[in-house]
Order: C-alpha cells, then sequence, then structure tokens
C-alpha cells in the first residue's frame, strides 16, 4: 500500500471508528422503533459534508475577530447552525421522522458524522508527523471532548424538536430557534472553559459534559413517555 495514504486512512478510521460506536450506542435509546439505517447513514453523512461548508465560513470570520476566545465562541454558533441546517435539509422533514425522540437521534447522527470529519483533520497532522502514541493520545482527547461535545449540543436541539413535536409549525420553529441558541451557548461555555483553564484542571471541564450526557439520558426517558400521552389527547 502507498506509504502516503496510510496517514489519510489511520485519521479516517480514528475519527470515524468512535463516532460510529457513539452512534450504535444512541441508535439503541430507540431500539423499540428504530430508525431506517438508510436515514441514520444519511444524517451521519450530511453532518461529516458539513464540515466541508463550515470550515471556510470559520475561516472567513476569523479575518474579523482579535481576541482568540471570540474566534472560537463564533465558531461554536456557526457549527450548530451549521449541523441544524444539515439535519433539517436532510432528515427532520423526513416521513421516517414521526415521533418526538427521532429528532434526537437524528440531530446525535448528524453530530457523529460532523465529529467523525472534524476529528480526522484533526487527527491527519500527527499522524502524518508524529509518534503514534502521541496520535493516540490526541485522539482520546478528542474523543471524550470535542466528539461528547457535539452529542451534547446537537442532542439539546433534539430535544426542543421533541417536545415541539405535536405542536403547530410556528411552536416547532420557536423551540427549534431555542434549541440552537442554548446548543450554540453550551458549545461556547465548553470552548470558554478550554481556552481559560489551566491544564491540569482540564478534565473537571470534561466531566461537567458528562454529566450534562447524563442528564440528557434521563430527558430521553421522559420523552419516550410522553410520546402516547400526546398521541392519546390527539386522537380525543
Amino acid at each position: 500500500m502507498n506509504s502516503e495514504l496510510l496517514p489519510i486512512i489511520g485519521a479516517a478510521a480514528g475519527g470515524v471508528l468512535p463516532a460510529l460506536a457513539w452512534l450504535w450506542f444512541w441508535m439503541r435509546e430507540d431500539k423499540r422503533n428504530p430508525e431506517p439505517r438508510r436515514v441514520i447513514a444519511l444524517a451521519f453523512l450530511a453532518g461529516m459534508i458539513t464540515v466541508g461548508v463550515v470550515i471556510p465560513i470559520q475561516q472567513a470570520v476569523a479575518a474579523f475577530l482579535a481576541s482568540t476566545t471570540v474566534i472560537f465562541m463564533a465558531w461554536s454558533i456557526i457549527e450548530e447552525v451549521a449541523k441544524y441546517l444539515a439535519a433539517r435539509l436532510t432528515v427532520l422533514r423526513s416521513k421516517e421522522n414521526d415521533e418526538p425522540i427521532d429528532s434526537v437521534i437524528y440531530m446525535v447522527a448528524v453530530a457523529l458524522g460532523f465529529a467523525a470529519a472534524e476529528n480526522a483533520l484533526f487527527l491527519l497532522s500527527p499522524i502524518s508527523g508524529e509518534s503514534f502514541s502521541e496520535s493516540l493520545l490526541t485522539g482520546n482527547l478528542r474523543f471524550v471532548g470535542a466528539m461528547l461535545l457535539h452529542v451534547l449540543s446537537s442532542a439539546v436541539i433534539g430535544v426542543f424538536l421533541a417536545f415541539a413535536f405535536y405542536k403547530s409549525r410556528r411552536a416547532k420553529r420557536l423551540y427549534g430557534l431555542l434549541g440552537v441558541i442554548l446548543a450554540a451557548l453550551l458549545h461556547s461555555l465548553f470552548n470558554f472553559l478550554i481556552l481559560n483553564t489551566a491544564e491540569e484542571h482540564l478534565l473537571r471541564t470534561f466531566l461537567y459534559v458528562w454529566i450534562g450526557l447524563i442528564v440528557l439520558l434521563a430527558v430521553l426517558e421522559y420523552i419516550k413517555r410522553i410520546h402516547p400521552v400526546i398521541k392519546q389527547r390527539i386522537s380525543n
């Protein structure tokens, strides 16, 4: 095999395989009425493609901003808006989006696709020019940090969409907007903490993300239970 292809293959595997593992975990949250794999694959692919759209926009915006903190916060907003638009243009309007929890699963799938492509690009340089152990360490930090952050922030949007699933079109738009705003705030807060926290305390920042995911899992259990109740009210 061409040695020039090895770093690309390694970076792709390092970015995609962890994302697929997390995708399998989240799909189990809807195992009673699982989503079609083709739709999940479309959401994942949409997330990956979105990275190629977002990077030039982020670079253009960064040219007008002076502070590193402000740049990263602006990038957070761009990423959350882009992930939501990618989901909306591909899977959220699908007829397969037929119960509240589906919105969460689809947003998570888009987020994991985005994180997979982002992490692959991030790993490409270390794998090409540094030691395997250093690349592995970098990959692990990205795995527990950025990937879980993308899941959490996009899932927040999905949760808001789930709460508005049986509401009017106007309410759905409002809930979607609120979800994007909160996701952008969470993403920006994480980036602010990463940039302004001493290295020895970074694990504490990652712990906040894990706590957020635990809360998210509890909210998903609530979403699963409200589906038949709302459906019964509509039929009456």
